[in-house]
């Protein structure tokens, strides 16, 4: 009988990173298994004795020895094979780099590379300095005929393979890569097959780490023991992360916060009436309100806009939607994932009381693919990377481009590239004009971003982010409406933010992770209607998040972490004082006194938070944290105590409902949460120094289960009771100032009742009953608040009809939005303001009159051809159907006598084209 036999590999030094002018060179000579070329016994390189002044080079030492794996065909072939290699061996020891130097093709030049990798050395040093060097390596595949046994060895090596499952489903996840780490830090990787097997054979005995990760389930990572001479097999399930709102998981841990939405990749580009923009999927989710026609607000839990932040990587940005909400500032194509926490959200947040969207930007893509997008993998069944990918996207609103790949030869190093331009203008401002509109011109927008990563391997990753987008609106007013003479003339409006950032992540050791983000930019807001009405401010934020996290024990793990704000600003501003948000408008521009100031200044609110995440028990999760908030502007500090958890009611391995692997999970929080006021409400000009921020202890109580293996229906409660509130008050000189007197009142339901993604059809219901009010101090009376949307419906779903087709829809019915009434008074509906030349009208309650109920239907149609090394695709998004007018909001005649409904967008089509490769 035959064996494969791999000869012991030969070395020889290549370069030190040191020195120069070397060329690789490989061990000659020497009988069969002589091993690795030897160096005298004090460890110094071979040689004559070094010359005085000489650095002391002492090569790297062969520690671990990977064996490869025979190509199956080989040596059914009786082929052999010597595959040499030139290999990178980091300071550390390890492998980071593996290139074939002859290529001898039938599988053993990629045997070689794999088992490469996993190789270990005691590092080269310099002068007794670790230095990253080349060498040369080799493997020799040759074939015995065995003719005698011989008494065998005790064995030293093991085995440890398994099956990957669904849990509760109890069905193999094929393709899944499972990562095993042992105690010396050397990684080994395997493949799960079409059954969802995988195996690891010739590995030392000894403790070693199991990680498994895979898009749209919760990370596992357990401990194993591999005994020498025998085989450890082991079953792991995967939960979906059903409570996790995530495009990529990468190794998250379980959730800190009470609710965490999840949209798949394919849902985020194919959910009808968003043009395939994953942000503005976030509209079609429970407890997100819609917004104003064009007015790209996020609308979260019955808060005001700027009660919710938008992060990016953990830095925050201005705007996360162009002008009009027609799109976001980042693409799909460069998302990673979308963090949604409607409310809840762990001490990681803060300065803010509604609700936070964090999006991260994805690492480049370096995969490679065979013909008709096949990816490729090795024989270990790794993925092949080293390969350059492209797209480019126009559509009636916008095109955009991408392209990502290596740095060179690099395995480490990649980089992304995108850009984004609007060119509504081109067709708009010319249909304006020739339409005889009292505005003639149409919004320009643009994006940019920059990615550079080094993956270094688990627990080191560092990233470089430079990203950026610029709103630029300017329009004359041909004929300004009666009510409002201060908006003729010109109009101008632009907002503009450019970020560099730095993430660095890396794993400490086995316990400790560290977690860095420092982000520097520059942000311009400019903003002036006539001479009435200027707006001016230059931001330079500095922003930094650092989290350190220690795993005390198996069923505890302990975060520390601060997260600063600072900066200078420029500021010019020629405006009456705003009101708050939910206050009634004012009236006229022209009626109101206006104040102006000018001045520099310096911004500074740090933060630190720390949380515990303890599982006390299989079914019990925990997490109780603070946080303690700064605002230099304000002079106050908040503490903020918050406290989530789940209990899994029903474990899928309990055999409930109805012998189906269905689980029950309960879930909860209460906390409290602190927003400093506006930078102009502590302005000596505009607002009133000193004054403190706005409170709400957020309540949250809920339950998910699964109905099927597809079909998941969440229901969540949600109560904040707000406190504190920056309202405006009469002052002593008949103005208005700020004060902490108001408070208000957010209650509602949020219903969930989704079809995950399998390979026809998605799709899911979304239901929010709510109420928000606000009290703006204890002598006035209680009212709806401005953005209260006391019903909203949301049925959507897409189906794969073969060929390339996919078709789609989405229906919506949603309460309609307040506006303030004028008096309907026989003869007396405004009063004349002479020095205005303008009526200044007579106002009813505040927001006590609701508009017509809103309703539409979108549908989106996309045909994809894949051809040999690209794939084309066209889609057709037309939001609102059957063109039903959505009402905005009133509009009056000069003297308000006489109104009608303003009313939103018609139907919308548009059609687009896209190409990979």
């Amino acid at each position: 009988m035959a064996r494969p036999v791999y000869s012991s590999p030969r070395l020889a030094l290549v370069c030190l990173s040191l020195l120069a002018g070397t060329s690789p060179a490989f061990a000659q000579g020497g009988e069969e298994g002589a091993g690795a070329r030897e160096t005298p016994a004090d460890g110094s390189a071979e040689g004559p004795e070094e010359a005085e002044g000489k650095p002391r080079v002492v090569a790297p030492e062969l520690v671990h020895y990977e064996p490869p794996v025979y190509p199956p065909s080989a040596f059914e072939q009786g082929l052999e094979a010597q595959v040499r290699l030139v290999i990178t061996v980091s300071e550390t020891g390890a492998v980071t780099a593996a290139e074939v130097v002859e290529p001898v093709g039938y599988g053993f030049d990629e045997a070689a590379e794999a088992a490469a990798l996993k190789l270990r050395f005691e590092p080269a040093t310099v002068d007794g300095v670790p230095r990253t060097v080349r060498i040369g390596f080799e493997y020799n595949f040759t074939i015995d005929e065995v003719v005698s046994e011989e008494e065998p060895e005790a064995p030293t090596l093991g085995e440890l393979g398994g099956e990957l499952l669904v849990s509760g489903a109890e069905v193999p996840l094929p393709g899944v890569p499972i990562t095993v780490t042992d105690a010396s830090g050397a990684v080994y990787r395997a493949q799960t097959d079409d059954q969802g097997r995988w195996r690891l054979e010739n590995l030392p005995a000894g403790p070693y780490r199991v990680e498994v990760t895979l898009d749209g389930f919760a990370p596992l990572q357990l401990e194993e023991d591999v005994v020498a001479g025998e085989a450890t097999d082991v079953v792991y399930r995967l939960a979906p992360a059903t409570d996790e709102m995530e495009i990529v998981v990468e190794g998250e841990r379980p959730p800190r916060e009470v609710t965490r939405r999840v949209l798949q990749r394919r849902e985020i580009e194919r959910v009808p009436g968003t043009g395939g923009d994953a942000l503005r999927s976030l509209q079609s989710l429970p407890g997100v309100a819609r917004p104003p026609g064009l007015a790209g607000l996020l609308i979260v839990r019955g808060s005001a806009p700027q009660d919710t932040q938008t992060f990016v990587n953990g830095a925050n940005v201005p705007l996360i939607y162009h002008f009009g909400g027609l799109s976001s500032v980042v693409p799909t194509e460069l998302l990673d994932r979308i963090d949604f926490y409607p409310g809840n959200f762990s001490v990681r947040y803060g300065r803010v009381m509604g609700g936070i969207v964090d999006v991260s930007l994805r690492s480049p893509n370096t995969e490679c693919y065979g013909p008709y997008g096949e990816p490729l993998t090795s024989p270990s069944g790794a993925p092949v990377t080293g390969c350059y990918h492209g797209m480019a996207q126009l559509d009636l609103i916008d095109g955009r481009f991408l392209l990502q790949g290596p740095i060179g030869k690099s395995k480490e190093w990649s980089f992304a590239v995108a850009g984004r331009r609007s060119w509504i203008d081109s067709w708009l401002g010319p249909a304006l004009e020739a339409g005889g509109a009292s505005v003639t011109s149409a919004p320009v927008y643009y994006d940019y971003q920059v990615i550079v990563d080094r993956n270094a391997g688990p627990g080191d990753k560092l990233s470089l982010r430079f990203y950026g987008s610029d709103d630029r609106f300017q329009a004359v007013f041909k004929d300004p409406a009666a009510q409002e003479p201060g908006f003729g003339g010109n109009l101008r409006f632009g907002t503009a933010f450019y970020q560099g950032q730095i993430l660095y992540q890396k794993e400490l050791s086995p316990k400790v992770t560290l977690d860095t983000m420092v982000s520097v930019g520059k942000i311009s807001l400019d903003f002036g209607v006539g001479g009435n009405l200027a707006f001016d401010l230059t931001q330079y934020p500095i922003m930094g998040r650092s989290e350190v996290g220690f795993k005390i024990s198996d069923t505890a793990r302990w975060n520390v972490g601060i997260d600063f704000l600072f900066g200078a600003y420029e500021t010019t501003v020629r405006a009456p004082q705003p009101p708050r948000p939910g206050e009634p408008n004012p009236g006229p521009l022209v009626s109101q006194q206006p104040l102006e100031t000018s001045e520099t200044g310096f911004a500074y609110r740090p933060a630190w938070y720390t949380d515990l995440e303890w599982q006390p028990t299989k079914r019990l999760r925990i997490v109780p944290g603070a946080r303690i908030d700064y605002a230099r502007d304000s002079g106050h500090a908040d503490l903020s105590p918050r406290l989530n958890a789940r209990y899994a009611l029903v474990l899928p391995e309990d055999g409930f409902w109805g012998g189906k692997a269905l689980g029950t999970t309960l879930k909860g929080g209460v906390g409290l949460f602190a927003q400093p006021p506006d930078y102009q409400e502590t302005n000596a000009v505009f607002g009133t120094p000193f004054i403190q921020s706005n409170r709400a202890m957020h309540y949250a109580l809920g339950v998910e289960q699964g109905l099927s293996e597809q079909i998941l229906l969440s229901v969540e409660g949600f109560y904040k009771d707000m406190n504190n509130l920056v309202s405006r008050v009469p002052g002593d000189q008949g103005n208005f100032v700020y004060g902490n007197t108001g408070s208000g009142k957010v209650i509602g339901i949020e219903t969930l009742l989704k079809y995950n993604p399998d390979d026809r059809f998605f799709g899911w219901l979304a239901y929010t009953v709510s109420r928000s009010t606000r009290q703006e101090s204890p002598a006035e009376e209680e009212r709806l608040f401005q953005y209260d949307q006391t019903h909203n419906l949301i049925v959507l779903g897409s189906y794969r009809l073969g060929r390339g087709w996919e078709v789609g829809a989405r229906f919506r019915i949603v309460s309609g939005p307040l506006q303030t009434p004028v008096i309907a008074h026989p003869g007396l509906a405004a009063l004349y303001a002479a020095d205005a030349g303008t009526y200044v009208p007579l106002q009813g309650a505040p927001y006590s009159e609701r508009m017509p109920l809103f309703h539409n239907l979108d549908v989106r149609l996309d045909k994809r051809w894949q051809f040999e090394s690209w794939r084309l695709s066209t889609y057709l998004d037309i939001q609102n159907v059957y063109n039903n007018p959505a009402t905005e909001g009133f509009v009056y005649n000069y003297n308000y006598t006489q109104r009608g409904y303003q009313t939103g967008l018609p139907i919308i089509p548009s059609i687009g084209v896209r190409g990979e490769f």
